[in-house]
């Protein structure tokens, strides 16, 4: 006697490996366009000034630990 396997009634995205990818609608799985980055980083005078207060800040706290 051949058996039939059981399927659900609700339409689903077999190619959407994961259930819950699955019960999602068509549009909502449609990928979002591409965000345009900035190509080159540009430091500002504040970047510098925490930079450079950080570096001696770390500065002084190894030689403090060190003596």
């Amino acid at each position: 006697m051949m058996t039939r396997s059981r399927r659900s009634l609700v339409l689903t995205d077999e190619s959407a490996r994961h259930p819950f990818r699955a019960m999602l609608p068509p549009h909502a799985l449609v990928d979002a366009p591409p965000v345009q980055l900035r190509s080159k980083f540009i430091p500002t005078r504040d970047d510098i000034r925490g930079f450079a207060s950080t570096y001696f800040a770390a500065l002084a706290f190894m030689l403090v630990f060190i003596a």
